[in-house]
């Protein structure tokens, strides 16, 4: 069954842009106004961070938008209320809700996927959720709502399970620049992360790459789109909103900076 994701695939072959944000930041009600901003101004994909207390692969400035917006009030049943009808406005641009297991196991996987599908929701990266796991228990649920499930790649990911995870998703898959948590300095020299990135293109993947951790601005997110389909901005963007009087105005502006 085609969706969203493949669609932005099949309208853009290069220089795709992936947004991230977290829900409910920086004011509780902006989750929509920043995501119709995002869409408008040119982002090709969009996701959602849902908000967690323990974000182990955020580095510091996601973190601090994730404990900003629990102290809003944001939460899954919020979100999915916030989110019902964004098809409306928003038809076309895949949006994807990017957390960890264990508020989607609090809320029960089923439900969650049976909310999120029917907002319009098209796929959903859980880094801590074990590929074992997912095969064993949540595949089936995924399939049934027509959920996309997005696995992490890393410059240390053995080339078999980036096989299998190849074969395990429909969507694409998410290569990690280098060690470390989002948001940070890289601290891989750039000619060893390049030849991780031409290491994964020469493996000839079924599925589209996109490139995350460390892509902030122009400059990086060209260079990321060499060896990939597109880039994958966070915490350069959380930045932006922070302290924004008006967030959507400071989206249009993020995203203009990048693709302009």
């Amino acid at each position: 069954m085609n969706n969203r994701i493949h669609e932005a695939f099949d309208r853009k072959k290069k220089g795709l842009l992936n947004i991230y944000f977290t829900a409910g930041y920086p004011t509780l009600d902006a989750t929509v106004p920043v995501l119709q901003a995002l869409s408008a101004a040119g982002a090709d994909l969009i996701e959602i961070g849902m908000p967690f207390s323990d974000p182990l692969a955020d580095g510091p400035v996601i973190q601090q938008s994730s404990t900003a917006a629990l102290a809003n009030g944001m939460n899954m049943r919020v979100l999915f209320h916030q989110l019902q009808g964004i098809r409306e406005s928003v038809p076309e641009t895949p949006i994807l809700l990017m957390g960890y297991l264990n508020p989607v196991m609090q809320f029960g996987v089923e439900n969650f996927c049976r909310e999120a599908a029917a907002v319009g929701v098209d796929g959903v990266i859980l880094p801590d959720l074990p590929l074992d796991d997912y095969v064993a228990e949540y595949q089936e649920i995924f399939r049934r709502h027509n959920l996309r499930p997005v696995f992490l790649i890393t410059p240390q990911t053995a080339p078999a399970r980036i096989r299998r995870i190849d074969e395990l998703t429909d969507s694409f898959l998410y290569l990690v620049s280098g060690p470390g948590t989002t948001g940070g300095a890289n601290t891989q020299a750039e000619g060893v992360q390049d030849a991780y990135f031409q290491r994964i293109e020469d493996m000839q993947l079924r599925n589209p790459r996109l490139i995350g951790f460390g892509i902030g601005d122009k400059a990086s997110f060209q260079h990321a789109c060499q060896y990939a389909e597109g880039a994958i901005i966070g915490s350069a963007f959380i930045r932006a909103l922070e302290g924004a009087e008006d967030a959507p105005a400071a989206a249009t502006r993020f995203v203009s900076s990048v693709l302009n």
